[in-house]
């Protein structure tokens, strides 16, 4: 039988073989093990003979499912991205708010992703196949900006904005756990109580920020970065709409 893409994989298009026994191991199965791997202990950490061990087999009885880290890599990741959210579902008194409900959902979801799953991050740079999860988010996307006016490159790009602005940040915050404005800010007050005088303006921000009700560090960042390109958008819609 000959060896299946990394394609076939994501899709479930593999031949698969139709007589002999019940295989002892599921593909499923072993992508799940591999996950709960990389949330414990990195990704840099997972290996196949890792993987074989923790699921108790060898490494070779692996190859029968998965041919390499390659292809494990990728179905890990669409794994973990899971299903997206129903962004058609969204709700508003106006097309507007219709439009921007459901990107703001998408884009807050896709992070909650992230930062369950933060070596997810790194795989998703260059080119590579996409698997049906993966693929879902591009068209939960696309949907929420149907009758926007906007040409499907202009959709396109518009994902590719929301994502770049989403994935950056919790690549900044991947490392600080479940609290990382907390952690900021206790490293950022021992900077400026060491040489604060020398950057007053960012001494200045800073302590505006703290004297804000409600200020949470990462969430903010994350929810005006995504106003601020619905605004723009919502700018370029009306434009092309005569508004």
């Amino acid at each position: 039988m000959a060896t299946p893409t990394t394609v076939q994989l994501l899709w479930g298009t593999q031949q698969r073989p139709k007589r002999g026994p019940k295989p002892a191991l599921s593909l499923d199965g072993i992508v799940a093990e591999a996950v709960a791997i990389a949330d414990a202990e990195g990704l840099a950490n997972l290996s196949m003979q890792r993987l074989a061990e923790s699921l108790g087999f060898t490494k070779m009885s692996l190859y029968r499912y998965v041919p390499g880290k390659e292809q494990l890599m990728a179905l890990m990741l669409d794994a973990a991205m899971g299903p997206p959210p129903d962004t058609a579902a969204a709700h508003g008194d106006s097309a507007e708010e219709v439009w921007r409900a459901g990107l703001r959902l998408w884009s807050e979801s896709i992070y909650q992703r992230y930062r369950a799953h933060p070596w997810s991050i790194e795989l998703t740079v260059g080119a590579r196949p996409f698997g049906p999860n993966e693929m879902g988010w591009t068209e939960a996307a696309l949907a929420a900006l149907t009758g926007t006016g906007l040409t499907g490159s202009e959709r396109l790009d518009t994902i590719v904005l929301v994502h770049g602005h989403v994935r950056s940040l919790a690549h900044q915050t991947q490392s600080l756990g479940d609290d990382p404005a907390g952690q900021f800010a206790e490293q950022f007050a021992e900077m400026m109580a060491e040489a604060g005088d020398r950057f007053p303006a960012v001494a200045a921000a800073f302590a505006e920020e703290a004297a804000t009700p409600g200020s949470s560090g990462s969430n903010d960042a994350l929810n005006f970065g995504i106003e601020r390109v619905l605004d723009g958008l919502a700018v370029l819609i009306a434009r092309r709409s005569g508004g």
